[in-house]
């Protein structure tokens, strides 16, 4: 615990220095302690477990069990106890809410607001209808799979009058067999990963190899959350397909996506919904991280746009062995965090590993 702590003060203090926005609080993902450490502290009604997704503290509770569920079977990814890939979710999922993305954009509501319910996430919310799949499909899965203890009954409350959004395993399986096939796979091979004679090396290669297939499947299977987009300004619009786009080259390196990494990459991210008339590098009232991160977001989605998308595929080319995907986390590491980094050396790193492989 004391390594916790020594950790979370040590990343709690980076986000202060550098930005404005916070994704910390005394090193866990915001409001975490006000969220569920046991399945049985969720909503319940008849025996069945129903928590709210359109709640923030319901909807992080999924990935904190989640966390505790699977952490036994993942102790050769690393050190801390922050290792987990689904700490990244959560973080993103406490950026969202800080940033004011969660909210509704539309303006018909108080949903999201500090003058409404600030703990609600609206369903028109394009991050937020994104971030639904992410958090209850594999949250369903890991209960299916049984980890999250024996004969779990989950549905999960949806407001009314809302449609499109499964709620039950079976709901969901049906409507999105592939993003839950895979995250079905992922979860029954953590027990057999863990247990494996291989280098910890290659375990960690290999589970997140299977983490990233499922969640950029569900990524893919959300696509109907696109129209949502329309309720934001051309820049957000612009901003949310190049995020989009970043999780193609993060999930073909298997990017370890534990608490520590994944601050590194949300704490530059724009602490507001961008505006009509921004323009970065110079937007006044973002820190210099932001302008940089919203620069590098955008040079990565053009020259794939000019390229005619052989950019995303010449990287999923390089990306071939568990060697070159070590080379290529640094490269992400040091051209979305470090403003003298060459854009030029990303380009001529796909251009060599291509080759290699």
């Amino acid at each position: 615990m004391l390594r916790f702590a020594a950790l979370g003060l040590l990343l709690a203090s980076a986000v202060t220095l550098s930005s404005s926005v916070v994704v910390l609080e005394n090193g866990q993902p915001n409001l975490w302690s006000q969220t569920a450490s046991q399945v049985t502290e969720l909503p319940t009604q008849d025996g069945i477990l129903t928590p709210n997704p359109w709640n923030y503290l319901n909807r992080q509770s999924l990935y904190r069990l989640m966390i505790a569920g699977t952490d036994p079977y993942l102790t050769y990814m690393g050190t801390t106890q922050t290792e987990n890939p689904f700490w990244g979710l959560a973080l993103q999922l406490g950026w969202m809410q800080t940033s004011g993305r969660l909210a509704d954009p539309s303006g018909s509501t108080t949903c999201g607001l500090q003058t409404g319910d600030a703990m609600c996430i609206s369903p028109e919310s394009f991050w937020g209808c994104m971030n639904y799949f992410t958090s209850t499909l594999p949250f369903l899965s890991a209960a299916q799979q049984g980890f999250l203890g024996e004969n779990i009954q989950l549905k999960l409350q949806v407001p009314a009058g809302v449609e499109g959004f499964c709620t039950t395993y079976t709901e969901c399986s049906a409507s999105y067999s592939n993003a839950m096939t895979k995250w079905d796979a992922f979860f029954q091979a953590l027990k057999p990963t863990s247990e494996s004679t291989l280098p910890d090396n290659e375990k960690k290669d290999s589970i997140l190899g299977l983490y990233w297939t499922a969640q950029m499947a569900t990524t893919y299977s959300s696509s109907t959350c696109s129209v949502k987009k329309s309720h934001y300004s051309a820049e957000e619009q612009s901003f949310a397909d190049s995020w989009l786009d970043s999780a193609e080259y993060v999930a073909a390196a298997h990017f370890h996506s534990n608490l520590e990494k994944s601050v590194l990459f949300l704490n530059p991210l724009p602490s507001r919904i961008l505006r009509a008339g921004d323009a970065s590098p110079n937007i006044a009232d973002l820190t210099e991280e932001e302008n940089y991160s919203l620069t590098i977001f955008s040079w990565m989605k053009n020259i794939n746009t000019i390229l005619g998308g052989s950019m995303v595929r010449m990287w999923k080319g390089a990306m071939c062995s568990v060697t070159t995907r070590e080379k290529g986390k640094e490269l992400l590491e040091q051209l979305l965090t470090n403003p003298s980094f060459p854009t030029a050396t990303f380009l001529s790193f796909i251009t060599e590993m291509t080759t290699a492989c």
